[in-house]
């Protein structure tokens, strides 16, 4: 519970109107009820959140109600994210090993860490302070996990997997499983050992039913604050740089790098051994089979840059007409021969 003077300071915001209001909830605009803050960002939305019962709305500078208690911020998205787990705060488990857990003798476990039940926990792990295995997950030799990190059920880390801190993994995903490498040896597949690992580093969120393979030798890495959706699948050898934006449904090949803060929108695939440039851009259903430079949109499958892609769009919309012109011409021409 805040008053909005309260949450104001919190957030850096300002109140204008009644900044005693208390605030006890947070709920949309059409479903909130007397003690919620609700937010708008767009002038449509701030008549709709006027209309409705929040007792008070989080709105950008230059906003005003002459009805409801507004609290003012630079950016309301942004806002609404630092205000979302003042009311929700993360559930706090407490620390200790459940009595189902089976962990190695070897294992290092930190006091203040958490194991949940049916877990295993191999030779020579290492968990950090505060970090969490919620129950079912499978923690391979010589891992080592950080601090304030969170692995949701059935979490698998294969062995010589390294988390860095403040990593949380959804459940059912998957690190460091074989990579996919083979050699055509008379007339069969000989399998490629797979002897690398993973590498996560702090800050990353991986969605839920991901699978991340280790390298073939060296390390599959997953830059500083990179966030991973659901479905994803990475394959050996990739190399994610800082805060990359990886959607739902997106595969790569092995051996690509992302340079810092790509993203990649979801259904796209990434062709193996390429090249993809700071602050490039990825759009949806897309093909990628070539480098894309530093701060490039690309389109389409195969992709192509965003405006050649949409130029190849409009023309292929233009084609149904374009045939019936076509074989209008066509008829008049066969008419004409044959007068």
């Amino acid at each position: 519970m805040f008053t909005a003077s309260n949450l104001a300071e919190l957030i850096g915001g300002e109140v204008v109107g009644d900044g005693s209001v208390i605030l006890t909830g947070i709920a949309p605009a059409d479903v909130a009820s007397a003690g919620d803050l609700t937010f708008a960002e767009k002038p449509s939305y701030l008549a709709a959140a006027e209309a409705g019962m929040a007792s008070a709305i989080l709105v950008p500078r230059g906003f005003e109600s002459a009805t409801k208690v507004l609290i003012r911020v630079k950016d309301a998205r942004i806002a609404i994210a630092k205000v979302l787990p003042l009311f929700f705060p993360p559930e706090r488990i407490a620390a200790g090993i459940h009595a189902s857990a089976v962990v190695d003798s070897t294992a290092q476990i930190d006091a203040s860490a958490s194991v949940g039940p049916h877990c295993v926990v191999g030779a020579g792990v290492k968990l950090g302070k505060n970090s969490v295995l919620m129950g079912g997950n499978h923690i391979g030799r010589d891992s080592h996990v950080g601090e304030d990190v969170c692995l949701h059920p059935n979490v698998v880390l294969y062995a010589r997997t390294q988390i860095g801190n403040r990593v949380n993994i959804h459940a059912g995903t998957t690190i460091g499983s074989d990579g996919y490498g083979y050699v055509f040896d008379q007339g069969r597949h000989r399998k490629m050992l797979q002897v690398g690992n993973v590498v996560i580093h702090d800050d990353v969120e991986i969605g839920s039913n991901t699978s991340i393979d280790r390298g073939a030798l060296g390390s599959t890495v997953i830059g500083q604050g990179t966030k991973i959706d659901n479905l994803v699948h990475v394959a050996h050898n990739v190399v994610m740089g800082r805060h990359c934006l990886i959607m739902g449904q997106v595969g790569f090949a092995g051996s690509t790098h992302l340079s810092d803060y790509v993203v990649i929108a979801s259904q796209s695939g990434i062709g193996g051994h390429l090249k993809l440039g700071a602050q490039s851009t990825i759009g949806a259903k897309s093909g990628v089979m070539r480098d894309v430079a530093a701060g490039d949109t690309v389109l389409g499958y195969p992709s192509a840059s965003d405006k050649q892609a949409k130029r190849q769009w409009i023309a292929v919309s233009k084609m149904p007409d374009a045939l019936r012109r076509l074989k209008s011409l066509e008829k008049r021409m066969n008419g004409s021969k044959e007068a």
